[in-house]
């Protein structure tokens, strides 16, 4: 059994017409071992889902099933109103997905890494990319090889890419590994900044969130 567990709702969140994102009657397994069954959730624009549960529970293959990433499933998947089977251009246009591993080309620069990855989306200026770099501790380090810097710094280029994007729907897999105590306050307030200005946001992470508009979807619960 799933379960789920909400926060208060941000005041000021966008409620459009129906859910963002709605799930129904999800099931799948892996190794001939069922990771979860009957799971039925809705995302709204202005909220921030938390996929929780312990390892092995199913939380990564969640992700990618929601992305398009994975067809190992039963169920139905919906965006804004029809399945993302007859909406997927306008979906993965406006879907944001980081997974477990930093994404980032480690022979890039910093910011040869945002000018490939922003520039997928819209047009972006350097100086955009410099301000994205600054705003997540990097000013210094834009034309550093990647494979210099280290595991945390590499996380932030990835992050920067937070700030460039305009997809309505962010899926985060583990943002907060690497990252110390400022980056981690520091990102949080990025999630909560996405929602509040009408985004919505899917994360995964043991880290406990504390913020405006959370709810939590536990996997694996018995």
């Amino acid at each position: 059994m799933n379960q789920i567990t909400e926060s208060s709702p941000a005041p000021d969140a966008p409620l459009p017409g129906g859910p963002l994102l709605e799930v129904r009657d999800l099931s799948c397994e892996r190794d001939e071992r069922v990771l979860f069954a009957g799971l039925s959730f809705v995302v709204d624009c202005g909220t921030v889902l938390q996929i929780a549960g312990s390892n092995g529970s199913g939380k990564t293959t969640l992700l990618r099933i929601l992305c398009g990433l994975n067809d190992g499933y039963d169920g139905e998947i919906i965006w804004r109103g029809e399945s993302t089977d007859d909406t997927a251009e306008s979906f993965v246009g406006d879907l944001l997905y980081f997974g477990h591993r930093v994404g980032v080309n480690k022979i890039l620069t910093p910011l040869e890494n945002l000018r490939w990855s922003a520039g997928m989306q819209r047009t972006v200026n350097d100086q955009l990319l410099l301000d994205a770099l600054a705003a997540v501790g990097l000013r210094g380090f834009e034309e550093s090889p990647c494979y210099t810097l280290s595991a945390g710094q590499q996380q932030r280029v990835s992050l920067a890419r937070l700030r460039l994007s305009p997809a309505t729907l962010w899926v985060l897999d583990e943002p907060f590994t690497t990252l110390d105590v400022d980056a981690v306050a520091q990102l949080e307030q990025t999630l909560a900044d996405h929602a509040r200005q009408g985004g919505a946001v899917i994360v995964t992470t043991h880290h406990k969130l504390t913020m405006p508009s959370l709810s939590r979807l536990t996997l694996g619960m018995s």
